[in-house]
């Protein structure tokens, strides 16, 4: 059984760029997106300040966030590096599954990645994460490097914390628009 001993996300600033954007998207009409929690049972309680310090998960979660942008599904997680990679460790086999389940629903599905050494913030399409997965599972690299991040994909932040990811989304839906049209719409 996985257990959480207060590391990950959970906190992050990272995570509360990600949900302070989505609400402001969601008062501008842009977007609604929903961050999912992931079930955990707690088995340590700091009494002094309330906060659990050893939980259990459980089940598998999904995705961070799911929602909607302009008519369109969107699913995506929020991963963070402090390397000029991002480790395949990162991301559970039951992610993977969910996002190319959502894939196939025409959805999109992608994680935003924060590289926390260059302050460097990129979506990355899940079509990429899968190549990268399917050749570690092959034997190959085991991270993506930061090279693999197109610069088309950077995410610019604000001073106020804003987190503009939805151009980077727009890029991604456009180039997944022209892929159906080029497919005879099996994408």
């Amino acid at each position: 059984m996985s257990h959480w001993n207060s590391r990950g996300l959970r906190g992050s600033s990272f995570e509360e760029n990600i949900n302070f954007t989505n609400e402001k998207y969601r008062q501008r009409g842009l977007a609604l997106f929903q961050k999912i929690p992931t079930p955990i049972t707690p088995v340590k309680i700091n009494q002094e300040n309330k906060t659990i310090t050893l939980a259990y998960f459980e089940k598998q979660s999904t995705v961070d966030y799911i929602g909607v942008a302009q008519g369109i599904p969107v699913c995506f997680d929020a991963k963070e590096t402090a390397h000029k990679h991002l480790p395949l460790q990162n991301i559970h086999q039951h992610q993977m599954e969910f996002m190319a389940d959502f894939r196939a629903q025409r959805g999109l599905a992608f994680l935003l990645v924060h590289f926390t050494a260059l302050d460097a913030y990129y979506l990355l399409p899940f079509e990429i994460l899968e190549d990268f997965w399917l050749k570690a599972e092959q034997g190959g690299r085991k991270s993506i490097p930061l090279e693999a991040f197109e610069e088309k994909y950077r995410i610019q932040k604000t001073g106020n914390g804003l987190l503009h990811y939805l151009e980077a989304v727009s890029q991604y839906l456009e180039e997944m628009e022209e892929k159906r049209r080029r497919d005879g719409g099996l994408c």
